[in-house]
């Protein structure tokens, strides 16, 4: 994301103007923009023509219209937004008041009003436009006839691709079937890989599987890449790195960013913060209750008595369209922050971000132990709702 304007005022009103640069700025945009904002961009609009005859003809015409957000619909597969609205200002094509779709298209500039800008959305516009945010990492996670590969990046996890291959079971005295299913399906995985991953800017494969899979899947691998002169592979064997983890589906990544192998390699991504911070609030929890709080109200307990030393948050909860819930999460945000606390904010599609959600969204891992609320106190904050 490349920031060309920044115009806020000492009231935090005010105007940001950006250009999306790649498909993951999309999320970033999707997390910026908020019901009632208001949003100027290049958009094509059909428009009715009425020749001298008579005869009425349409076409297609670019124009830069300002809409006053309604509806904001985010494509996480395709990372395409589309944001609908109505016009607010004047337009030769469009009427005042008229509703019109925009998506949002890479390489052409926004700009992007608000009456109040937080210090989360303005966080999240420092994060989009540094470029050492953007350390990507591949993973590869398998069992035996399935496996998916996956592109980590700071902001979310994406599958790119998802192998399925039936294989026999070996049978007393003949292995051949079962030897050549798993042949096709390990070749099937070393296509998927040199499809969809780029090697330019990933600097680390996991390659993460149950018992012996990933060993042989790797050999076998880097055996036909020396047979066929498989240049892009044999050149970036050194960036692939061979962890345990419980299955083949997307959701035992999180085990492999936790490996401590892993973690050392991917110290600087953002990724394996989360992971590390998700992980030390468990392991909190299991041993020392009384520093590991989640939950709105148990956390904000917590944090009047300054007790958070980690707050873990989802992005998600900043989508409210409640604006006095969103404020809310905001206060928190910027007085753990005073109180010298650290603040993650997860990303809601990544793995570790999916899990905090289970967990209400919220948790905190304390400097020291705090009373629970108790059973009373819950029931007249329940009350007050």
């Amino acid at each position: 994301m490349k920031l060309v304007r920044k115009d806020i005022e000492k009231d935090n009103a005010g105007q940001v103007t950006l250009i999306p640069e790649e498909a993951e700025d999309m999320w970033h945009a999707y997390n910026l923009l908020q019901v009632g904002d208001s949003l100027r961009a290049s958009t094509i609009r059909k428009v009715q023509t009425e020749s001298a005859t008579g005869s009425v003809g349409s076409n297609r015409v670019r124009t830069t219209l300002t809409l006053c957000v309604e509806t904001i619909d985010f494509d996480s597969q395709a990372c395409q937004l589309r944001v609908k609205g109505t016009n607010i200002q004047e337009n030769e094509y469009v009427k005042m008041g008229a509703y019109h779709t925009i998506e949002l298209e890479p390489n052409r500039q926004f700009t992007l009003a608000k009456k109040q800008w937080d210090s989360v959305v303005l966080d999240r516009i420092e994060q989009a436009c540094d470029p050492a945010w953007s350390a990507d990492v591949a993973a590869v996670v398998m069992q035996e006839g399935l496996a998916h590969v996956c592109l980590v990046t700071p902001s979310m996890t994406l599958t790119r691709a998802k192998v399925e291959v039936n294989i026999p079971r070996k049978r007393k005295g003949s292995c051949a079937q079962h030897d050549r299913a798993l042949e096709r399906f390990y070749e099937q995985v070393a296509q998927a890989i040199q499809r969809h991953i780029n090697f330019d800017v990933v600097k680390c494969v996991l390659v993460a599987s149950p018992g012996f899979v990933r060993e042989q899947f790797c050999d076998y691998m880097f055996q036909q890449a020396v047979k066929t002169d498989n240049k892009l592979l044999l050149e970036n064997r050194s960036k692939f790195l061979q962890v345990h983890s419980s299955s083949g589906h997307k959701y035992a990544l999180k085990e492999a960013l936790c490996d401590p192998a892993v973690t050392s390699r991917l110290a600087d991504t953002k990724a394996a913060g989360e992971v590390k911070a998700l992980d030390d609030f468990y392991k909190m929890l299991q041993h020392e209750p009384d520093r590991a709080f989640y939950g709105l109200k148990h956390v904000e307990k917590a944090n009047e008595a300054m007790a958070i030393d980690t707050l873990l948050i989802s992005d998600e909860l900043f989508r409210h369209q409640d604006v006095a819930a969103r404020s809310r999460y905001v206060r928190l945000v910027d007085s753990v922050r005073d109180n010298m606390g650290t603040v993650r904010i997860f990303s809601s599609l990544h793995v570790s971000g999916e899990q905090l959600g289970q967990l209400t969204g919220v948790a905190a891992i304390l400097r020291f132990p705090v009373a629970e609320l108790s059973d009373q106190e819950e029931d007249s904050s329940s009350e007050e709702d």
